[in-house]
């Protein structure tokens, strides 16, 4: 294909972080609600201190106890009618139980701050989710697309099919992910991969959606569809985890109901038994409503989810995709690490590097391999049939295939039965043991079950792998495990390079779940890192599970907890050292809320609290968890997850079938 020939020069577009869009305070309906009762109350007090007529500031007042108590109201009515008690109602009837003994002023600032302190936690909630939504700016609305006779054409990125050829000119983005046919350029991928740095991209490399090109065209062929791409990805899973509830929250709602009875019941004893005593209606009421409003336990509700949603929403910016407030909650209590080997410690595409032929030639040991692996999409059929391919072998057609997680792969091939895998009860035989004893993982070629010859494969750790395993070793406080179907020389191969010493290799799925109970047996909240269906079960045993996302099995994607989507080991460890400081966040709030509920309801019971001091120091506590829970949005916390919790951040052979 010829290089393409540019028409026009670069063309000046957005930073490559494009800035995710921000909701902006007006267009949330509870702020036009909250502004509305705030400028009917400030009308009303500017009447009041001018000596107006009394039935202007009430109607004013009137206007404000409306405009920011209606929903609430019905809200708290919709409970009521489900036998739950809604906080909101309670807030409404002091103010209104203020109003009615002829302090309008005070139930009205009630019903401000109170729908202020709404309208703050909308915008905290409305901010999480801009961070998310912003990923979908980062994708163009249309693309140019190539027809088969050279043409082109602008369709829209969504309407992008596999297999579809789209041109990218210099200063463009990118609009799907897909593979490099023609051209070179630098990418810039921050919005994706986090590096700091364009990397170089050329034939044969990969490109995603969102992602800015630089200096260069780049014809590209579509591998995903719109909605399977890496940030549309993102957006599905972290938007379905903000929906599910983490078990500290749900903790809270469950004791909130019986906590708001009881704060009923308590209300009415503070003002019933000092009424009987003979006390003075107005100032009792005033005292039990003040009582009911700083005891409510708003900032409690408020405790839990800001934290972990903000996490899951910056893990996803970052390329980990945190299936639900529950997964971020428990990914911080780890203190076990289990690894993958293949695919997850290595890159994943091992290659043939020795034959080893018994009574064949290697043409033949090489081109019946690859005759049997031909329709596997294992790593090692991938790497078989591309050594056959780099020789010039076409290998005879196969049929009857079947695959063995763990064993390997069988086929007939020219009327023989052809298996390929796992060297089994030939683990002994000389070629086998020099090609381990080397590091080599040893494949034995099977026809009729006669040996005809071993290959040798080899695959390279990732560049992060070391780091990685330093990482997670110092925060966990314990080194991690390697559990691995490869035979055990080859595991302890890569173990001495990535800096690992507890080693547990020619493991079977079901040897590698057997590890992992060990593990947790032994008193251990094990994490379970992997990527291909033989990783499956020990994800799903393991207390957490996270699968390596680019080239793992859509098993291990599905039975995973989170999803590495950018297969970078380091963000393993960052992710649950965000969580363990979302947790830390949530025990704050708890602590800052427990606290502001003490002592204004001890100022209250002891002394005289003002009705809108107490109400100040309430709705001021619920405002401040809601934007300490909100910290974990920033990017910076994110860079000390990966960098000071992980201080090993930022610095290979084939595996069980």
């Amino acid at each position: 294909m010829s290089a393409t020939v540019l028409t026009r020069p670069p063309v000046p577009t957005a930073p490559a972080t494009a800035p995710p869009r921000r909701t902006r305070v007006l267009a949330l309906p509870e702020a036009r609600w909250a502004a509305a009762a705030t400028a009917a109350f400030l009308a009303a007090l500017t009447v009041r201190l001018l000596d107006g007529p009394g039935w202007a500031s009430g109607a004013l007042y009137a206007a404000a106890y409306l405009a920011g108590g209606w929903e609430p109201a019905l809200a708290g009515l919709r409970a009521l009618r489900e036998r739950t008690l809604d906080v909101d109602l309670l807030m409404v009837v002091a103010a209104l139980g203020a109003a009615a003994i002829g302090q309008p002023l005070d139930g009205a600032l009630l019903i401000v701050i109170f729908a202020t302190s709404g309208a703050l936690e909308a915008l905290a909630t409305a901010r999480t989710a801009d961070s998310v939504r912003g990923l979908l700016d980062l994708a163009p609305a249309t693309a140019c697309r190539l027809t088969a006779d050279g043409r082109e054409e602008t369709v829209p990125t969504a309407a992008l099919a596999v297999g579809d050829t789209v041109l990218v000119r210099p200063g463009e983005r990118i609009g799907a992910d897909g593979r490099v046919l023609d051209g070179s350029s630098e990418v810039d991928q921050a919005t994706i991969t986090g590096e700091p740095l364009p990397a170089a991209r050329s034939v044969g490399d990969e490109v995603y959606a969102g992602t800015l090109n630089g200096g260069g065209a780049l014809r590209i062929r579509v591998e995903r569809d719109a909605a399977d791409s890496v940030i549309a990805r993102i957006v599905a899973m972290v938007q379905e985890a903000s929906e599910t509830k983490a078990p500290t929250q749900l903790f809270v709602e469950k004791v909130e109901q019986r906590y708001a009875a009881a704060l009923v019941a308590a209300t009415l004893l503070l003002f019933a038994v000092p009424l009987a005593l003979g006390a003075e209606l107005t100032a009792t009421l005033l005292r039990a409503m003040t009582f009911m409003i700083v005891a409510s336990p708003c900032a409690v509700v408020l405790a839990t989810m800001p934290p972990l949603l903000s996490a899951i929403a910056n893990a996803g910016r970052h390329g980990v995709l945190v299936k639900s407030a529950v997964v971020m909650e428990r990914l911080g209590q780890v203190d076990t690490v289990a690894l993958d080997k293949t695919g997850t410690l290595t890159e994943g595409t091992p290659k043939v590097v020795e034959l080893r032929p018994l009574g064949v030639t290697e043409a033949e040991l090489l081109s019946l391999a690859a005759a049997a692996e031909h329709p596997s999409e294992h790593p090692l059929a991938r790497a078989v049939v591309a050594a056959a391919r780099e020789r010039g072998l076409v290998p005879p057609a196969a049929t009857d295939f079947t695959a063995t997680p763990g064993i390997g792969v069988r086929a007939v091939v020219g009327g023989a039965v052809v298996a390929v895998g796992a060297p089994g009860p030939y683990r002994g035989h000389p070629a086998v043991a020099e090609l381990e004893a080397a590091g080599r993982t040893a494949v034995l070629v099977l026809r009729d079950g006669e040996p005809v010859g071993v290959l040798g494969l080899a695959d390279r750790p990732r560049e992060q792998a070391a780091a990685a395993v330093r990482g997670l070793a110092a925060l966990t406080g314990r080194p991690p495990v390697l559990l691995t179907g490869d035979n055990r020389l080859a595991a302890e191969h890569l173990a001495r390079e990535v800096g690992l010493t507890d080693v547990r290799g020619a493991l079977l799925p079901q040897d590698k779940v057997a590890a992992v109970r060990e593990l947790a047996d032994g008193g251990h909240r094990v994490l379970m890192v992997g990527d291909g269906v033989n990783d499956a079960p020990a994800l799903a045993a393991a207390h957490s599970g996270v699968a390596m996302g680019r080239a793992g099995s859509d098993l291990a994607l599905e039975t995973a907890d989170a999803v590495v989507v950018r297969d970078e080991l380091t963000a393993v460890a960052a992710v649950v050292a965000l969580s363990r400081r979302a947790r830390r966040l949530v025990v704050q709030n708890l602590a800052i809320a427990g606290a502001f509920i003490t002592v204004l309801v001890v100022w209250d019971l002891a002394g005289t609290l003002p009705l809108p001091l107490g109400v100040a120091g309430h709705e001021g506590s619920t405002v401040i968890v809601g934007l300490n829970g909100l910290r974990l949005l920033r990017e910076r916390a994110w860079l000390r997850a990966l960098h000071q919790e992980a201080p090993g951040a930022g610095a290979g052979n084939h595996e069980e079938r």
